[in-house]
């Protein structure tokens, strides 16, 4: 038992509600209810915890880092972990925690035990909170609102993710360009730039791609997809950003312009070619007979005096071309232009 200070009345009502949230425990009792998602408590103060994850509210600051939390136990969790202190250690590999609840959840991976299930698929979980997380899919509710746009999401991370868009915030930079990403995810398919890595596979051709959404556009070449439909002309691309490149033809819109000479262009890829021409560079080269180029179409059209591929074909006569262009002007025989 606990010593209070102050009067019987006080201490007495004090005393009454530790009896009366012990009573709650062992009977199973949870008779206190969140109004958002149904989930309910034993004891009030487990409910307003669970409500600053509805409001967004961080009463909690740290003094050190003034990352806010929701609830004084989270705050005296992370104030561990810059002093070095882990006073929860595994019996079986001894590796050390900050809270007793993250050494539990670790000793699961051993036993497999998994202790929560789903009572609507009887899905076995390891952590209360997965479980929490999970049993959003069956619900359909999306509990963390955005205060700013009121996008609502079905998991926190998401919600935090998202307000990184109208705060800027961009805390995942690349070590080689500096180049920030709000999301972990962008920043490690971006540094597969830098490492050349490409391990998502095609099942159709086999041909490798660096990022998942490289890999889905592409597989629209495949099925004959084409999504994204054009309003003025009703041209139909297999992704949007080409949709949005070619639908500057209409608009006339050039966003990208040249610091050196304030020409202006509709894509990016265009002013970095325009850009190598005023610094004189040449990064594309030939693999056979090592000539330098400014642009990579430009080398690649070249490539192909070497290799003899003519990938542009009439339809009329079937006579092949390495050149569009000169597909092209072919075609004026044939209309008698």
């Amino acid at each position: 038992m606990r010593s209070y200070q102050g009067t019987a009345n006080e201490q007495l009502h004090v005393h009454s509600d530790e009896c009366r949230y012990s009573c709650y425990i062992h009977r199973g009792e949870h008779p206190y209810s969140c109004e958002v998602s149904n989930r309910a408590f034993s004891q009030q103060s487990s409910l307003i915890r669970h409500q600053h994850i509805h409001s967004s509210e961080r009463p909690c600051n740290c003094d050190v880092c003034n990352k806010a939390f929701s609830h004084k136990c989270y705050l005296k969790r992370h104030q561990r972990l810059p002093s070095g202190e882990h006073p929860c250690t595994c019996e079986v590999c001894n590796k050390t925690f900050s809270d007793k609840s993250t050494l539990l959840t670790h000793q699961h991976t051993y036993s497999g035990e998994c202790p929560h299930a789903c009572e609507v698929c009887s899905k076995a979980i390891s952590q209360n909170s997965t479980l929490i997380t999970h049993q959003h899919t069956h619900s359909g509710d999306h509990p963390y609102a955005c205060e700013v746009c009121n996008k609502s999401f079905r998991y926190m991370y998401a919600l935090t993710e998202h307000q990184r868009i109208h705060s800027g915030h961009r805390p995942y930079t690349c070590v080689v360009c500096s180049k920030a990403y709000c999301r972990k995810w962008h920043l490690i398919e971006h540094q597969r730039i830098h490492s050349g890595e490409r391990p998502l596979t095609c099942d159709v051709c086999n041909k490798a791609l660096s990022t998942k959404s490289s890999l889905i556009r592409h597989q629209r070449i495949h099925k004959c997809e084409r999504p994204f439909t054009c309003d003025v002309c009703n041209q139909a691309f297999s992704d949007e950003s080409t949709l949005i490149r070619h639908q500057r033809i209409h608009s006339g819109k050039r966003p990208y312009a040249c610091e050196v000479c304030s020409k202006a262009f509709s894509q990016k890829s265009h002013l970095i070619t325009h850009l190598h021409r005023h610094r004189c560079e040449r990064p594309f080269t030939c693999d056979v007979c090592n000539k330098a180029f400014s642009d990579k179409g430009t080398c690649r059209r070249h490539q192909r005096i070497h290799s003899g591929e003519r990938p542009y074909a009439c339809e009329v006569c079937s006579k092949a071309f390495s050149q569009r262009s000169h597909l092209i002007t072919h075609l004026d025989i044939h209309s008698d232009e």
